[in-house]
Protein backbone atom coordinates (compact mmCIF):
# COMPACT_ATOMS: atom_id res chain seq x y z
CA UNK A 1 0.00 0.00 0.00
CA UNK A 2 1.40 3.35 -1.05
CA UNK A 3 1.13 6.32 1.24
CA UNK A 4 0.67 9.76 -0.11
CA UNK A 5 3.56 12.03 0.81
CA UNK A 6 2.53 14.89 3.06
CA UNK A 7 3.10 18.33 1.60
CA UNK A 8 5.97 20.17 3.20
CA UNK A 9 4.95 22.78 5.73
CA UNK A 10 4.85 26.15 4.11
CA UNK A 11 7.49 28.54 5.33
CA UNK A 12 6.08 31.34 3.23
CA UNK A 13 6.43 34.55 5.22
CA UNK A 14 5.00 36.79 2.53
CA UNK A 15 2.07 37.70 4.75
CA UNK A 16 1.87 38.03 8.52
CA UNK A 17 -0.75 36.07 10.45
CA UNK A 18 -2.80 39.25 10.74
CA UNK A 19 -2.62 39.89 6.99
CA UNK A 20 -3.61 36.29 6.19
CA UNK A 21 -6.56 36.62 8.59
CA UNK A 22 -7.62 39.86 6.86
CA UNK A 23 -7.43 38.18 3.44
CA UNK A 24 -9.57 35.29 4.68
CA UNK A 25 -12.01 37.76 6.19
CA UNK A 26 -12.25 39.59 2.85
CA UNK A 27 -13.02 36.29 1.10
CA UNK A 28 -15.82 35.61 3.61
CA UNK A 29 -17.17 39.15 3.07
CA UNK A 30 -17.24 38.64 -0.70
CA UNK A 31 -19.03 35.30 -0.34
CA UNK A 32 -21.59 36.79 2.05
CA UNK A 33 -22.21 39.74 -0.28
CA UNK A 34 -22.70 37.35 -3.19
CA UNK A 35 -25.21 35.31 -1.17
CA UNK A 36 -27.10 38.44 -0.13
CA UNK A 37 -27.16 39.73 -3.67
CA UNK A 38 -28.99 42.94 -4.52
CA UNK A 39 -31.18 42.74 -1.41
CA UNK A 40 -28.29 43.91 0.77
CA UNK A 41 -28.92 47.33 2.20
CA UNK A 42 -27.27 49.93 4.41
CA UNK A 43 -28.72 48.33 7.54
CA UNK A 44 -26.86 45.05 6.85
CA UNK A 45 -23.58 46.91 6.43
CA UNK A 46 -24.22 49.16 9.40
CA UNK A 47 -24.70 46.22 11.76
CA UNK A 48 -21.57 44.47 10.41
CA UNK A 49 -19.47 47.62 10.86
CA UNK A 50 -20.77 48.22 14.39
CA UNK A 51 -20.01 44.59 15.29
CA UNK A 52 -16.42 44.96 14.02
CA UNK A 53 -15.99 48.20 15.94
CA UNK A 54 -17.28 46.48 19.11
CA UNK A 55 -14.58 43.78 18.73
CA UNK A 56 -11.74 46.32 18.70
CA UNK A 57 -9.56 47.08 21.73
CA UNK A 58 -10.85 50.14 23.64
CA UNK A 59 -8.48 52.78 22.23
CA UNK A 60 -9.18 51.81 18.61
CA UNK A 61 -12.88 51.27 19.34
CA UNK A 62 -13.25 54.83 20.67
CA UNK A 63 -11.58 56.26 17.55
CA UNK A 64 -13.54 53.99 15.19
CA UNK A 65 -16.85 55.05 16.76
CA UNK A 66 -16.02 58.72 16.27
CA UNK A 67 -14.77 58.17 12.71
CA UNK A 68 -17.94 56.17 11.93
CA UNK A 69 -20.16 59.01 13.18
CA UNK A 70 -18.22 61.64 11.21
CA UNK A 71 -18.22 59.60 7.99
CA UNK A 72 -21.97 58.95 8.25
CA UNK A 73 -22.67 62.65 8.83
CA UNK A 74 -20.28 63.90 6.14
CA UNK A 75 -21.04 61.27 3.50
CA UNK A 76 -24.71 60.32 3.90
CA UNK A 77 -24.68 58.57 0.51
CA UNK A 78 -21.91 56.22 1.64
CA UNK A 79 -22.89 52.68 2.61
CA UNK A 80 -21.11 51.18 5.61
CA UNK A 81 -19.61 47.73 5.03
CA UNK A 82 -16.64 45.70 6.15
CA UNK A 83 -13.52 45.44 4.03
CA UNK A 84 -10.75 43.05 5.07
CA UNK A 85 -12.52 42.87 8.41
CA UNK A 86 -12.36 46.62 8.99
CA UNK A 87 -15.05 49.33 8.87
CA UNK A 88 -15.31 50.80 5.38
CA UNK A 89 -17.67 53.09 3.51
CA UNK A 90 -18.63 52.55 -0.12
CA UNK A 91 -20.39 54.41 -2.89
CA UNK A 92 -21.91 52.47 -5.77
CA UNK A 93 -20.36 49.29 -4.36
CA UNK A 94 -16.80 50.65 -4.33
CA UNK A 95 -14.95 51.43 -1.11
CA UNK A 96 -14.18 55.13 -0.76
CA UNK A 97 -12.65 55.17 2.73
CA UNK A 98 -11.86 52.80 5.59
CA UNK A 99 -10.67 52.66 9.19
CA UNK A 100 -7.89 50.23 10.06
CA UNK A 101 -7.27 49.26 13.67
CA UNK A 102 -3.67 49.79 14.69
CA UNK A 103 -3.74 47.06 17.30
CA UNK A 104 -5.04 44.43 14.85
CA UNK A 105 -1.94 44.86 12.69
CA UNK A 106 0.35 45.65 15.63
CA UNK A 107 1.12 49.17 14.49
CA UNK A 108 1.48 52.18 16.74
CA UNK A 109 -1.46 54.03 15.19
CA UNK A 110 -4.81 53.41 13.51
CA UNK A 111 -5.26 54.43 9.89
CA UNK A 112 -7.95 56.34 8.03
CA UNK A 113 -7.44 55.50 4.38
CA UNK A 114 -9.02 56.45 1.08
CA UNK A 115 -9.17 54.39 -2.10
CA UNK A 116 -8.52 55.54 -5.63
CA UNK A 117 -12.26 56.17 -6.06
CA UNK A 118 -12.06 59.01 -3.52
CA UNK A 119 -12.02 62.42 -5.15
CA UNK A 120 -8.98 63.72 -3.25
CA UNK A 121 -6.76 64.51 -6.23
CA UNK A 122 -4.62 67.59 -5.65
CA UNK A 123 -2.01 68.15 -8.33
CA UNK A 124 0.45 65.36 -9.01
CA UNK A 125 0.70 64.07 -5.42
CA UNK A 126 -1.68 63.88 -2.44
CA UNK A 127 -2.12 61.82 0.73
CA UNK A 128 -4.56 58.90 0.76
CA UNK A 129 -3.91 57.56 4.28
CA UNK A 130 -3.71 59.26 7.65
CA UNK A 131 -2.30 57.98 10.93
CA UNK A 132 -4.65 58.38 13.89
CA UNK A 133 -3.45 58.29 17.50
CA UNK A 134 -6.44 60.16 18.88
CA UNK A 135 -9.63 61.65 17.43
CA UNK A 136 -10.45 65.06 18.87
CA UNK A 137 -12.79 67.75 17.54
CA UNK A 138 -9.97 69.01 15.29
CA UNK A 139 -9.48 65.58 13.70
CA UNK A 140 -13.24 65.14 13.36
CA UNK A 141 -13.43 68.41 11.42
CA UNK A 142 -10.55 67.39 9.15
CA UNK A 143 -12.04 63.92 8.57
CA UNK A 144 -15.41 65.48 7.75
CA UNK A 145 -13.80 67.80 5.20
CA UNK A 146 -11.86 64.92 3.63
CA UNK A 147 -14.94 62.70 3.37
CA UNK A 148 -17.00 65.49 1.80
CA UNK A 149 -14.23 66.08 -0.75
CA UNK A 150 -13.83 62.33 -1.35
CA UNK A 151 -17.50 61.91 -2.29
CA UNK A 152 -17.86 65.19 -4.17
CA UNK A 153 -18.94 64.78 -7.76
CA UNK A 154 -16.33 67.19 -9.04
CA UNK A 155 -14.37 65.85 -11.97
CA UNK A 156 -11.00 64.42 -11.05
CA UNK A 157 -8.09 65.97 -12.90
CA UNK A 158 -6.27 63.64 -15.30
Amino acid sequence: MKTKPKPAKSTNKTFTEEERAAIQERAREAQAAERRGPRADKADGESEVLAKIAEMPESDRAMAKRVHAVVKASGPDLSPRTWYGMPAYAMDGKVVCFFQSGQKFKTRYATLGFSDTANLDDGDMWPVAFALKKVTAAEEARIGTLVKKAVSSGRRPS
